[in-house]
């Protein structure tokens, strides 16, 4: 075991499998020499040469392109758009041919890609390096959505992407990479600071897609979360004393509908906390498959926790953010109903 940030187990992740396969390529943005911006890959152009890890130029739908072509030709490639927010001119490729190349081709052909990305907000990167955009691909068929909240979890499920023999979008929380914000809600941290943050396991090892973690186990409410928004609901719940279920989701597509079954099934009151805007955000998916799944157990209404339906806001980034208030309002509205 070593201690490490999640940055370090992301990095490590990339490590092992490019030890293991020799087919394994990595490419982006400023990911060779420079080793990224949030270093996710620094060190691994000295060790695997440029023909394995190499830069790619400021062109998001020709990365993933080339990502799609390498995995066609039986490679399997991790490319890494450098911000979520800049994934948009890629996004065409990856839903109308990342995903669709498995039934498109009646199974002959499978593409082993994963289209790692930094997302969210918590760092004042401004309109354009803060977006949540993971309802877009949930929306989308054929493609795995994969959100880690610590570092066991990103190195386990990024290494499972990796193996998943179909495309896998990974987006890393970046206003946690550095290890958790320790109950400090309202101010930024580093993402470049190299803060320990938890033990992970040397070598290979897998975190199952599509399994969720009891993050807190409780009893009066579940609060269904991932990413960032799980350390805010542990140090909501724990600040306010409530004996709240937190569910750390790890994988919203394909979703563990059955944790979260259970959970609400045992408690009879949900909360859906994530940072992406309201209106179409991942969290109405939830809220419907719970109604459909749980209503004659429910004790009050499900109640969503998000960003505002507003641009992301620069300097009022704080604002938008799902925080303590916000949290602890929908808190005492579910349990007093």
């Amino acid at each position: 075991m070593t201690v490490m940030n999640m940055i370090q187990a992301i990095n490590n992740a990339h490590d092992v499998m490019m030890e293991r396969d020799d087919n394994i390529v990595v490419t982006g943005e400023d990911i060779g020499y420079f080793g990224g911006v949030f270093r996710a890959t620094e060190g691994l152009q000295k060790k695997y040469g440029t023909r394995r890890v190499f830069d790619a130029p400021i062109a998001e739908g020709g990365i993933v392109a080339v990502g799609i072509g390498m995995a066609a030709y039986g490679l399997r490639p991790v490319v890494e758009i450098q911000f979520a927010d800049y994934i948009y001119p890629g996004f065409d490729q990856i839903v109308s041919e990342a995903g669709r190349m498995r039934y498109r081709t009646a199974g002959e052909w499978y593409l082993p890609m994963v289209i790692r990305s930094p997302y969210g907000g918590g760092i004042f990167g401004g309109q354009t390096h803060s977006q949540s955009p993971e309802a877009l691909f949930a929306h989308a068929c054929g493609i795995k959505t994969v959100i880690p909240s610590n570092p066991y979890d990103a190195k386990g499920l990024l290494i499972a992407a990796i193996e998943d023999d179909d495309p896998v979008v990974f987006f890393e929380p970046k206003r946690i990479y550095n290890g958790p914000f320790d109950g400090h809600f309202d101010r930024p941290v580093t993402p470049w600071a190299k803060h320990p943050a938890a033990e992970v396991p040397d070598g290979h090892y897998t975190v199952p897609i599509g399994k969720a973690a009891i993050a807190r186990a409780g009893e009066a409410v579940t609060i269904l979360a991932y990413g960032t928004m799980v350390h805010l609901a542990l140090g909501v719940v724990a600040e306010l004393g409530i004996d709240a279920e937190v569910i750390d989701l790890r994988t919203i597509v394909p979703v563990d509908i059955e944790t979260i079954e259970e959970s609400v099934k045992k408690t009879g009151r949900c909360i859906v906390l994530h940072e992406a805007t309201r209106t179409a955000g991942f969290g109405a998916e939830l809220s419907a498959l719970v109604q459909e799944r749980c209503f004659y157990h429910l004790e009050a209404p499900v109640v969503r926790v998000t960003g505002f339906d507003t641009p992301y806001p620069h300097s009022l980034e704080w604002a938008y953010f799902p925080g303590p208030i916000r949290l602890g309002n929908a808190l005492k509205k579910v349990l007093e109903d």
